[in-house]
């Protein structure tokens, strides 16, 4: 059997780490938290919980993955926030493969998004198939500034695990709103160190086609109502990404 390190970065996380740190009690051979000095109970929360806690000054989401990886005392990491949480039937899945030893160099899975307390399972948010768990020798976090991956080795294995990751997302639609504006900014900021171009073709068609693709060809209207306003925030953040990124190519005098 192969022992497993869980990883998980947290800022101000007295409402959530709790759960995440529960549900992966059955499979962690050690859980290791990476704070970024908390303000709220965090901390005790961890430590009543038997995890590691450490502290380290923020520097983006990537560069705090990788730091808290090299904080792991084994070498197979699963990577979590701490609003995420293991369903039952992917914490099994991962207790088979810790059987057999971890034969793939990573191992995705399908998260499953609660919002507004209403588990989304179609549309542009479902599967939404992440690389969580890997071997830190075969793999490292990316270091963008928003919407950091777990990239692999060009020649590592990697599977898939059956079961969800859970995520509680959004609580209100005034979060959500506010989400939206900040990693448009982050997102835009992104694109144009790239060197991208936001064009109006992409500000008039681009947010219509994500609304299209997450509502109609991804069925996203079979998740009633609440899957109607997920689609018309993702068209939203679309349009804000590309019209910010069209101030950064033509910044006003």
């Amino acid at each position: 059997m192969t022992p497993l390190s869980v990883v998980i970065i947290t800022y101000n996380e007295e409402k959530n780490i709790a759960r995440c740190m529960q549900s992966v009690m059955p499979i962690a051979d050690e859980v290791v938290v990476l704070d970024s000095f908390s303000t709220d109970r965090t901390a005790v929360i961890v430590q009543e919980l038997g995890g590691i806690f450490h502290q380290h000054s923020f520097k983006g989401y990537g560069a705090q993955k990788n730091a808290a990886a090299a904080l792991a005392s084994h070498d197979t990491i699963l990577f979590l926030d701490a609003d995420e949480a293991l369903s039952e039937q992917l914490c099994n899945s991962i207790r088979q493969e810790k059987l057999r030893g971890f034969p793939q160099d990573g191992y995705l899975m399908n998260r499953l998004n609660s919002y507004l307390g209403q588990w989304i399972r179609h549309g542009s948010w479902y599967p939404d198939r992440k690389l969580r768990l890997a071997n830190k020798k075969k793999s490292a976090w990316s270091l963008d500034i928003v919407h950091e991956s777990l990239v692999p080795d060009k020649d590592a294995r990697i599977g898939l695990l059956s079961g969800d990751l859970l995520h509680y997302t959004y609580t209100s639609y005034d979060d959500h709103v506010d989400k939206n504006n900040k990693y448009s900014r982050l997102s835009a900021q992104l694109l144009f160190e790239k060197g991208k171009k936001a064009t109006w073709f992409k500000l008039v068609f681009n947010p219509f086609w994500a609304f299209f693709t997450s509502y109609f060809l991804r069925a996203g209207f079979l998740d009633g109502f609440n899957g109607f306003v997920i689609a018309v925030h993702i068209g939203h953040l679309t349009f804000l990404k590309y019209s910010k990124l069209y101030r950064l190519n033509h910044p006003q005098p």
